[in-house]
């Protein structure tokens, strides 16, 4: 049952990413693959941010949390696709541009995985300092 879920929740990671990586390719016209860029900067963001609230706050079936972090969001975010557009860009001699993906979207990663551990700590944090009970 646990690769089912993962399975499910995976096919709809993969449809959410080829939607925004699409989207934003109609909206913005660049040789930076910012479509993807977005992709797993929001993708880790949102992990972190999921399993600090759902490790430390929320209660949840871990068959459910297994389906969202890594069915829904290891099919949302891609490493492989990030390898091939660097590999793309440096090809095609846009070094400037191909030295920015590479560096910035592990960076750009990290500070958002950071972010949104920091968002969910302080969201477990604030509902128990926060309930307005006085002892």
């Amino acid at each position: 049952m646990d690769y089912l879920a993962v399975a499910m929740a995976g096919f709809f990671g993969a449809v959410a990413r080829a939607v925004l990586g699409e989207a934003v390719k109609g909206l913005v016209v660049t040789a930076f693959p910012l479509g993807i860029f977005i992709v797993n900067i929001t993708g880790c963001f949102i992990l972190s941010f999921f399993l600090r609230l759902t490790l430390e706050r929320l209660e949840i079936n871990p068959r459910l949390r297994l389906a969202i972090g890594t069915g829904f969001l290891g099919a949302y975010t891609t490493f492989s696709t990030f390898a091939v557009d660097s590999i793309n860009l440096i090809r095609s001699d846009q070094i400037w541009i191909s030295l920015a993906y590479i560096v910035g979207t592990p960076v750009g990663c990290t500070v958002m995985a950071m972010i949104g551990a920091a968002a969910g700590k302080g969201l477990t944090e604030r509902r128990d300092t926060g309930t307005g009970t006085s002892e």
